[in-house]
């Protein structure tokens, strides 16, 4: 599942979600004891899972309600960030929630709309320790641990080994030189000069290549130290990558590129371009392995962490990690109930492993990602070792959500298409904007 789907702005309406009734302050979270006696209780989940992917996820329920005899889970999909924040702000949202939003963990915890777990993660001595580290900056913001894993994306290089192998290439590229040099032996025109395969395409908005999918390989920090003011234009990396992406648009052409772009299928169906090899190489979520198993089985491919930049050699192997996030809503009806489905959730070895074997996500725990049971290709075995490199990691969050991602991706779009006549001074404007809405976000 495209993490990257979920472009919400919703801080107003989780700001407002701080005066809805429920659980959260400082008070000791309600507990139940597992092995007493007690009232039956239907406690009520939301999500964003549709289709095949909804009903494998509700699969894992039985098992839960096996171990807790009393509670029934019931499962409601098709239930996005707003649909959630909308009845956390009528006071009356489900018990527990689950966002494929990482990009608002920061206004779920700042407002308060998502309860900090901290208090019951304290009182059950629950072990934080099962998780890798990388976990928590896509968990937590300003102090309040307000989610919990369940499953994560990561992100590498897909290429086509028959279109290396008849360009003479024998490996994958580790350094962003290396990805422009192969990109360009891997690119063929037509003979009136319009491309036939594309290398790589460096376009913002085509598939998953962007503002945040080129800023973590690239290692370009969203924000300064404080985590106040945006660092766009002070640090040097994003002139840097900016600057490679134009390099390879230029070699193609814009609007080449571009009408090259418009002929292609669409990213979720049987027409992908990297399925019928009019792209050699593309970055992509560990998803796509499942994609092409369903829709392109026969195709001749494989995977490896993107490249990094040339400076930065020694952390080739890391990527951009993080996914689906759960968590307790201000106001759960059930919140003792609640926290027991969110723990068990987010650590529960065989749920994590089905989940993993069945939608192609990353598991978020090490007893799932060491399971013999785990379903383990070459292809996915690359997103596994990425997700546990120790310089893997998402961007850092903020009380604005996507908002920056918003800003960055409509100034990538106008800097490829050559609109942009001052690189410095076009990212500096970008700053302002984004430290605007931090101000604003403070107020």
């Amino acid at each position: 599942m495209r993490r990257a789907l979920v472009v919400l702005s919703v801080l107003a309406a989780v700001g407002a979600a701080c005066t809805a009734g429920g659980g959260g302050g400082t008070s000791p979270p309600p507990t139940i004891e597992p092995s007493g006696t007690h009232e039956p209780v239907t406690i009520e989940i939301w999500g964003a899972w549709s289709g095949r992917e909804l009903k494998q996820f509700n699969q894992i329920f039985p098992a839960f309600e096996e171990k807790y005899p009393w509670i029934t889970v019931k499962s409601v999909g098709n239930r996005d960030d707003e649909a959630i924040v909308a009845a956390i702000r009528a006071g009356n949202p489900p018990d527990v929630v689950l966002s494929f939003g990482l990009d608002s963990v920061g206004e779920f915890c700042a407002s308060g709309g998502w309860q900090d777990l901290t208090p019951y993660i304290e009182q059950s001595d629950f072990d934080l320790s099962q998780f890798p580290e990388s976990v928590f900056k896509y968990t937590s913001f300003a102090g309040s641990q307000c989610a919990l894993p369940f499953l994560t994306d990561a992100y590498g290089l897909y290429y086509n080994v028959d279109l290396f192998e008849k360009a003479g290439l024998t490996e994958p590229p580790k350094t962003f030189s290396e990805l422009t040099e192969y990109a360009k032996k891997l690119t063929e025109f037509n003979p009136d000069g319009s491309i036939k395969v594309a290398g790589f395409v460096p376009w913002a908005g085509f598939y998953e290549f962007g503002a945040v999918t080129l800023s973590i390989p690239w290692q370009a920090h969203w924000y300064d130290e404080s985590g106040e003011h945006s660092a766009v234009a002070t640090d040097p990396r994003w002139k840097q990558a900016l600057e490679w992406q134009r390099d390879l648009v230029d070699f193609y052409g814009a609007a080449n590129l571009k009408r090259f772009i418009a002929g292609l299928g669409g990213e979720w169906g049987a027409g992908h371009a990297f399925h019928h090899g009019q792209i050699a190489m593309m970055i992509d979520g560990e998803w796509r392995t499942a994609f092409i198993q369903d829709l392109a089985p026969d195709l001749n491919y494989a995977t490896a962490p993107f490249p990094v930049p040339d400076d930065a050699a020694d952390r080739y192997g890391m990527g951009q990690i993080g996914g689906t996030i759960i968590g307790i809503p201000r106001g759960s009806p059930h919140p003792a109930e609640a926290w027991l489905l969110v723990s068990w959730m987010a650590t529960d070895t065989d749920t994590l492993v089905y989940m993993a074997n069945n939608v192609r996500n990353v598991p978020t725990t090490y007893a799932a990602l060491e399971s013999p049971d785990l379903d383990v290709t070459p292809q996915f075995k690359t997103f596994l070792d990425i997700f546990q490199n120790p310089y893997s990691h998402y961007k850092e969050t903020s009380a604005i959500g996507v908002q920056d991602q918003d800003l960055m991706g409509a100034f990538m779009e106008d800097w490829q298409e050559g609109k942009v006549p001052d690189l410095q001074a076009g990212l500096e404007q970008v700053a302002e904007q984004i430290d605007a809405l931090l101000a604003q976000a403070r107020i």
